[in-house]
């Protein structure tokens, strides 16, 4: 009977200076999942580490056992002591882990409600999980599909500000039109591309700054209407540009408050609007103290993301009905998975029961032969098949939502585990059956 565990932190939990140590791209992820399949039982395993969120979708065996684990290798890699991250850790369990993710996958979790690149996230997430299994795959393809039936059935993505859309609506803000505006974009990866398609129409004159992937770089400045320069040219750049956008993968600061000096002395008190979209963050924080300089990061567009809000609660109360029609099938999914190792938790425990009360009373039958020691027991067995007869039957009926639930509170009343279950009590014994051998062994 293994559990679904969900454990993590997003931006609504935890600062980006958190958020940022704690993220896993893709090659540390796998090396964490290792890790942590070697020191807890975990069966299943799938992480998301986007700018916003870091989280483990896991099938376990003992679910506190699992979170502790979890929680303190979090910690561990963050350099953070776990009861400083226990505030900003979430945990879900079963049916709620699934709720959860089928909420991220909608956009309903994310810091602009309806964004739609989330999705993507969460599929390539789920694509490249070395560790997902049978529950794992049922759960990520019932919410990507959730995912996509929200965004046919509802309004929440249209006029949607992306994360990219967002920095270039607050650079407007801040600098008000931005033809003629020197744009500068470190970083080549998906998060450029949309700052640069959102760029595409404002008129700017826009410099793709590549780290590694020089060709890349110039395949987006082909496309978008710009140039291309190595990262060894950043510092010529920055002297002319109006608006910094950093977007990179990079676990170090590309730029330091030290080397942003030399370059704002040489700007004759131009202005220069800095947006760090990055986690792990490119820029660091201190630049924002140096004179001409406004920096932002990722959680600094809070405000300007509020502002969209409003316009998408109706959308967003459609799309939370759909999320609730399609959690529905899957906690009866996953409840119709449990209700035989429960059936069979449970008479293994009656049946243990049984047996104990017999041999305690074993002492008293002095007079007893052979043959009433027979009858007593079939009898005890017999009566631990009639009283599990009708509640085995009903539980085998129950096809609703609440299966989970309700397979939950019956191994919470008598305190049932999966361990060493025979297989034949998966099936109950009919409970005459019982009854007629007592009846011919006293012929």
């Amino acid at each position: 009977m293994s559990e679904l565990l969900a454990i993590g932190v997003s931006h609504k939990t935890a600062p980006v200076e958190v958020r940022e140590r704690m993220a896993l791209p893709e090659t540390r992820a796998g090396e964490f999942l290792r890790d942590l399949r070697g020191a807890t039982d975990i069966h299943e395993a799938v992480a998301i580490s986007t700018c916003n969120r870091t989280e483990l979708y896991l099938v376990v065996g003992d679910p506190v056992e699992a979170e502790s684990t979890v929680l303190a290798m979090l910690a561990r890699q963050a350099g953070i002591r776990p009861t400083e991250l226990t505030s900003a850790i979430y945990s879900h369990r079963n049916c709620e882990a699934a709720r959860h993710l089928y909420r991220v996958t909608s956009g309903l979790e994310s810091m602009i409600v309806g964004e739609a690149e989330i999705q993507g996230q969460v599929k390539r997430a789920y694509e490249a999980a070395q560790a997902k299994g049978p529950l794992t795959s049922r759960l990520f393809e019932a919410a990507l599909a959730t995912g996509k039936r929200v965004r046919t059935e509802t309004g929440i993505g249209e006029r949607q500000l992306s994360l990219p859309g967002v920095a270039v609506a607050l650079a407007r803000e801040q600098l008000g039109a931005l033809d003629g505006r020197e744009v500068v974009i470190v970083g080549t990866g998906e998060t450029s591309e949309l700052t640069a398609r959102a760029l595409a129409n404002s008129g700017g004159r826009t410099v793709f700054v590549a780290n590694r992937r020089r060709d890349r770089a110039i395949g987006l400045a082909r496309r978008y209407g710009g140039r291309s320069v190595t990262f060894d040219q950043l510092p010529e750049v920055l002297a002319r540009a109006d608006i910094v956008v950093a977007a990179t993968a990079s676990p170090h600061l590309l730029l330091e408050a030290r080397e942003l000096a030399e370059v704002m002395a040489q700007r004759g008190g131009a202005p220069m609007l800095l947006i760090d979209l990055a986690v792990p963050r490119d820029i660091d924080a201190s630049c924002g103290d140096l004179d001409g300089v406004s920096l932002y990061d990722i959680d600094d567009l809070q405000a300007v993301i509020n502002r969209n809000r409003k316009v998408r609660q109706a959308e967003a109360r459609k799309a939370e009905g759909i999320v609730e029609e399609e959690i529905n099938h899957f906690a009866a999914w996953l409840g119709s998975l449990e209700v035989l190792p429960t059936i069979a938790a449970l008479r293994a425990r009656a049946t243990e029961i049984a047996e104990q009360v017999v041999a305690e009373n074993a002492g008293k039958w002095d007079s007893a032969s052979a043959r009433d020691i027979d009858r007593v027991d079939a009898l005890a067995r017999a009566i631990v098949n009639r009283l599990l007869h009708e509640p085995t039957l009903r539980m085998k009926e129950l096809r609703d939502d609440r299966v989970h639930a309700r397979m939950a509170l019956v191994r919470e009343l008598f305190d049932l585990t999966a361990e060493d279950v025979p297989e034949e009590m998966a099936e109950p014994a009919e409970p005459l059956a019982e009854v007629r051998a007592i009846s011919e062994r006293r012929r």
